[in-house]
């Protein structure tokens, strides 16, 4: 449901009419019929013009798209929707039209979790196999903290699905998605050495918590965090049947500026996703993060602190939320994707400010916008933007050295990077220079660029952890003799599925139940590039011959399938 990808970054503007009116009162008008607030006495042509700048693709009343919340000191200091809830009805969005928000969610569960073992009913460091026994014993004691902090090692449940050939959005039973990660026979990680985003974590960490209290989510959260916060527009979304007023439709974009309806009226799976609110309620949310309302007072200080590694090295992740940095100042984040939603919350702690925006149209990228929102506002704040910065002279002057596919040997994670108009580009967006051979990535962190024994490598280091350490790939011409010996019908108990491999028009196609055809591309030795992050790599009996694979992806490592003889 999100993770280091999606798209991000920049822009500038604003200043002191800003800076002026946080040192007094100020009166706010309401306009466009509530929807959009501002002060009155600032320039309010100009700060409009410049938001509306931003969102400009969406500002159509025959497009999907954003809901937008900038707040500062607790309260909203600009607010504005563009484009429609529903093209079908004609319905505009509004600041309290309803989204799913997809792993935005995850700091409600994290939040319904802390404030359950609060009241007893569990504590952070047992193990999950306390609740659910049904969970193999893989040697390792897992806890739901380390659940929390994203280290415990499960494998994620979407990657799994997606590589049993299944659609997330028919394949929505709680009971059978606990029933796929059963049968998991390995983790990607030992419990606590390494971080690695899985959804799998917090969907289990709602069936502890309903075993625990007695209560589902969605009873404990309304109970505990939405009905005291006054959240009046936010449930976790685990009954189908139930009607949600002001829901607002998704969309993918067609062909020729049409729109295709992508949105599941059937899922209701939550804890790692599931939530449906409105900007005018996350202001109540980002509120408590400083007025901490909730339970005994040590919910804020919990969610926030980040996680710590086997080694004791500090993660970027707390519970259910990213700590980052942008142009210089703290952040505090989670985005969330699924289906054609988008979300993302963006707050930055030390000038109490947030940017909330949610959107109905896949291709919005909200971090990106949230992030564009916050150069307008908090400008004066910020150290400068060094996407500007012309590029260093001399060799690494020309992204273009950079351009390419950089594989991980040890994850099997590819990363790929291409050149255009002078920038480098990765996972959807332009990547803001740093030095001459060291560019941000999506999320602040330092991609580092080197070249030794005449191959280039990229590294990604977050929080001082090697996160990411790949060489440039060449081109590997094989032959269709080669390719023919990787044919065959794979299959694997773990997914209780197979996929079939074989040679057409001189490439090699996976095909896997529904899933379209898949064209393989190899790129080292008996491993194969297979989209979508995920990498196939071929196992060898003693005599040479192919007996297996492994799939890999970021978030499920080494799923096994045994080849068909």
């Amino acid at each position: 449901m999100a993770q280091r990808a999606t798209d991000l970054r920049t822009t500038g503007l604003w200043s002191a009419c800003y800076t002026s009116m946080t040192m007094r009162s100020f009166t706010i008008a309401a306009v466009i019929f509530g929807i959009f607030i501002q002060p009155l006495f600032c320039n309010e042509a100009n700060l409009t013009q410049q938001v509306d700048r931003i969102f400009a693709a969406h500002n159509h009343a025959n497009s999907p798209g954003c809901s937008l919340g900038v707040v500062r000191n607790g309260r909203f200091v600009y607010r504005k929707s563009y484009g429609a809830a529903s093209l079908e009805l004609g319905v505009p969005l509004s600041s309290d039209s309803v989204f799913y928000v997809g792993s935005v969610s995850k700091q409600f569960t994290a939040a319904s979790i802390v404030l359950a073992a609060e009241q007893g009913f569990l504590s952070l460091d047992d193990d999950v196999r306390k609740y659910i026994p049904e969970l193999p014993d893989y040697g390792h004691t897992i806890t739901l903290r380390q659940m929390l902090y994203q280290t415990s090692g499960l494998r994620d449940f979407f990657d799994l699905l997606y590589f049993s050939g299944l659609d997330a959005a028919q394949f929505n039973s709680p009971g059978e998605i606990l029933k796929l990660i059963e049968r998991q026979k390995g983790l990607n990680n030992a419990p606590g050495d390494e971080w690695v985003y899985s959804n799998t974590n917090y969907f289990l960490l709602g069936i502890v918590l309903e075993r625990a209290a007695k209560k589902t989510l969605a009873e404990f959260a309304a109970e505990n965090i939405f009905r005291p916060l006054g959240m009046t527009h936010t449930r976790f979304y685990d009954d189908a049947s139930v009607i949600v007023p002001g829901r607002v439709a998704a969309y993918d974009p067609g062909k020729n500026g049409n729109f295709l309806v992508d949105w599941s009226t059937t899922y209701a799976v939550v804890g790692g996703g599931g939530l449906m609110t409105t900007v005018d309620d996350l202001l109540k949310w980002d509120n408590n993060f400083y007025a901490n309302r909730l339970g005994k007072g040590t919910l804020v200080k919990e969610l926030e602190t980040p996680g710590i590694l086997t080694h004791g090295r500090q993660s970027a992740y707390a519970m259910g939320l990213f700590l980052g940095s942008y142009r210089g100042l703290p952040t505090v984040e989670h985005n969330g994707a699924l289906f054609g939603y988008r979300a993302d919350i963006l707050r930055f702690p030390d000038q109490k400010f947030t940017a909330v925006c949610l959107c109905n149209v896949s291709d919005a990228g909200p971090e990106g916008l949230s992030r564009k929102v916050a150069d307008v506002f908090l400008k004066d704040d910020m150290q400068p933007d060094t996407g500007a910065r012309p590029a260093t002279e001399g060799h690494f002057s020309d992204p273009a050295a950079f351009a390419g596919r950089y594989l991980d040997p040890r994850t099997h994670v590819m990363y790929s990077f291409t050149a255009a108009d002078d920038n480098l580009l990765g996972w959807g967006g332009v990547l803001r220079r740093r030095n001459a051979n060291q560019f941000y990535d999506l999320f602040g962190d330092v991609i580092t660029f080197e070249r030794s024994e005449g191959v280039m490598k990229a590294t990604l280091n977050i929080h001082g952890e090697m996160y990411f350490s790949g060489t440039r790939l060449s081109e590997l011409p094989w032959s269709e003799a080669v390719l023919k010996t990787f044919a065959g019908i794979y299959r694997s108990p773990e997914l209780e599925g197979a996929i079939q491999l074989s040679l057409e028009q001189g490439h090699l196609l996976l095909k896997n139940r529904t899933l379209p055809p898949i064209k393989l591309t190899p790129i080292a030795s008996d491993e194969f590039d297979a989209g979508g992050g995920f990498a196939i790599v071929f196992d060898r009996d003693e005599r040479g011959k192919i007996s297996g694979l492994k799939v890999f992806a970021p978030a499920a490592r080494g799923i096994a399938f045994q080849r068909d003889n």
